[in-house]
């Protein structure tokens, strides 16, 4: 899945950087700042195994149902088990993985009938928005969005899932963005995320015609046709159970 310790890339390894200190008056008897330094390295160390796990979920290198631990994880990584353990423990957060006590992370199992409930709750709260969104959000704005619908495509041309999923999240984050809800946006994109794990096996068909959907929902919003958006809103859900 990734280079063990030995080979893995300069980007998984945290570096030490000089900061030059800041400059100001200082009596003897104020206590030194604490040297933010090492907190800013493992918080981007973390995040950058967070999206790495994310990608390896996606794409099924990590199996449901298996557990995984975070120091031979750190291994594959070229990294200390600190901020393996703390992106599995966003991920936790995120439902996609379990603790499994003095063992590890479980990645967890999702049946049919959850995705489905997944998928249903994602219409629930996004076709609402979208017919509000096409009565009010002026033509133009939707051009805007047409690269990152194109962008879709392109990543669904490649049949690589995790390229696709990520693209597909930007999309329809972009879209929901027009509402100025900042609440809506996170809520859906939790939802929108735990859709795509584990993965459903599926060939670069069916992600071209998901990607072409988007084209087609663009081309809707800016015509403002209630009727063929919530349609295709309510289809394109359907499909991702």
């Amino acid at each position: 899945m990734q280079p063990r310790a030995a080979d893995a890339p300069d980007a998984f390894r945290a570096r030490d950087t000089a900061v030059p200190a800041a400059r100001g008056e200082h009596t003897h008897s104020e206590r030194p700042i604490p040297d933010p330094r090492p907190a800013v390295q493992r918080s981007s160390v973390r995040g950058q195994i967070l999206d790495a796990l994310r990608t390896a979920l996606v794409t099924g290198e990590l199996k449901p149902g298996e557990v995984y631990s975070a120091p031979v994880l750190g291994e594959r990584f070229g990294v200390s088990a600190t901020p393996v353990r703390e992106a599995m423990q966003q991920l936790a957060l995120e439902g996609a993985v379990e603790v499994v006590p003095n063992r590890g992370f479980r990645v967890v199992e999702r049946g049919a009938r959850e995705l489905a409930e997944l998928a249903e709750v994602r219409a629930l709260i996004e076709v609402p928005v979208m017919l509000r969104l096409a009565r009010t959000v002026p033509g133009e704005r939707w051009a805007e969005l047409r690269p990152l619908a194109e962008e879709t495509v392109r990543a669904a041309a490649s049949g690589c899932p995790a390229t696709y999923a990520e693209s597909d999240r930007a999309f329809h984050r972009a879209l929901l963005a027009l509402s100025g809800n900042e609440q809506l946006v996170g809520i859906a994109a939790d939802l929108h995320r735990r859709s795509q794990w584990p993965p459903v096996r599926r060939g670069r068909a069916y992600l071209v015609a998901d990607a072409a959907e988007h084209m087609a929902l663009l081309d809707a919003l800016t015509a403002r046709d209630l009727e063929v958006v919530r349609g295709l809103v309510e289809e394109h859900f359907a499909g991702a159970g």
